[in-house]
């Protein structure tokens, strides 16, 4: 009998990655996985810097990944330990993710222009995809802004000139800068502090840029048709040449997952969320399905955000989505 191949898994604690945590999803005879519960930015079972600890230790097998690191990484160097596969687990509107000082007196994307945005660093998926989407969607040019990254970026690059960046001191992150008026906005992936618990009368300093952020993401993705793509996975490149079919068994295990997910609304009080099945019924109308599996529905979705790329000197102009995955890959 042929040996079962063990594979590290690691990924965030998603509803939709539940189906992996509680095992309903069936891996195919000769492949077992040891699922760890990871973190980027915040701390979960199994630690945090899910991505630093794949890209500097290779301390797992299989690893949800940013997709502008790895784009960067893999445009600098076409062999790298790990290659992508089509599974894309984090999604996000920068709409949503843009929050200003009540007191700046920003009301719409053109008050940005000359002001100081926090980010948590320059080459952040969710930062490369708000100031793509301020210059290409809201005709901002992110290039006017003054951005003050919390943290160094995962791969070197050259700054387009012209452009201040002047990062934050390093005992002060993004939510203290915004709170202390430090700066004027803030892009992040998670609600700011100082939104999230007013003050002692219960008044917030932050809001976000977009009051109706809903509305404003719902129109977005009716002009480009496609929910934005922050994270994929990656898988070590020995590993997937060693036995090519493992990527394919692991893209079906995230379908897997995804169609479990899928059904955990149809009981109105899973939940604890009171309309939670009416707001899955609403985004249903408004997006249809908004989380693709596999490369061919997403190649465009992957394009646009190359170009971003692209236009911010973060990778060259010729890479194509194509490059991010295996060429055996490219007909899911």
């Amino acid at each position: 009998m042929p040996e079962t191949l063990k594979l590290k898994l690691a990924i965030d604690r998603y509803d939709r990655h539940f189906p992996f945590f509680d095992g309903t999803v069936s891996p195919p005879d000769g492949l077992e996985l040891e699922v760890l519960q990871v973190g980027q930015s915040q701390t979960c079972r199994d630690g945090t810097h899910r991505h630093e600890r794949m890209h500097r230790d290779g301390e797992f097998d299989v690893c949800e990944f940013g997709i502008a690191p790895y784009l960067m990484l893999v445009d600098r160097d076409p062999k790298l330990p790990f290659v992508a596969l089509p599974v894309f687990p984090r999604r996000l509107f920068s709409q949503s993710q843009i929050f200003v000082r009540e007191d700046s007196g920003i009301s719409e994307p053109k008050d940005l222009a000359g002001r100081r945005v926090a980010l948590r660093s320059f080459n952040t998926t969710l930062c490369v995809l708000a100031k793509g989407d301020l210059k290409f969607h809201y005709d901002v040019p992110w290039e006017d802004i003054v951005w003050r990254p919390s943290k160094p970026d995962i791969a070197h690059y050259e700054n387009k000139k012209g452009v201040r960046i002047e990062p934050l001191p390093e005992t002060m992150n993004e939510d203290q800068a915004i709170e202390r008026g430090e700066v004027d906005a803030v892009i992040v992936p998670n609600l700011p502090k100082a939104m999230a618990k007013p003050d002692e009368a219960g008044t917030a300093k932050v809001r976000r840029l977009f009051p109706d952020f809903i509305s404003e993401a719902a129109q977005y993705f009716q002009a480009h048709r496609s929910y934005p793509i922050m994270h994929l996975v990656v898988i070590r490149r020995d590993l997937f040449e060693r036995q090519p079919w493992i990527g394919r068994a692991i893209v079906d295990l995230f379908a897997q997952a995804k169609a479990v997910s899928d059904e955990y609304l149809d009981d109105p009080n899973w939940s604890r969320l009171a309309w939670g099945r009416h707001y899955l019924e609403r985004q249903q109308e408004l997006l249809d399905d908004p989380w693709p599996v596999g490369f061919i529905r997403n190649r465009e979705n992957i394009s646009r955000f190359i170009k971003y790329l692209a236009d911010q000197n973060l990778v060259s102009e010729n890479i194509t989505p194509e490059a991010l995955f295996p060429e055996a890959l490219h007909d899911l």
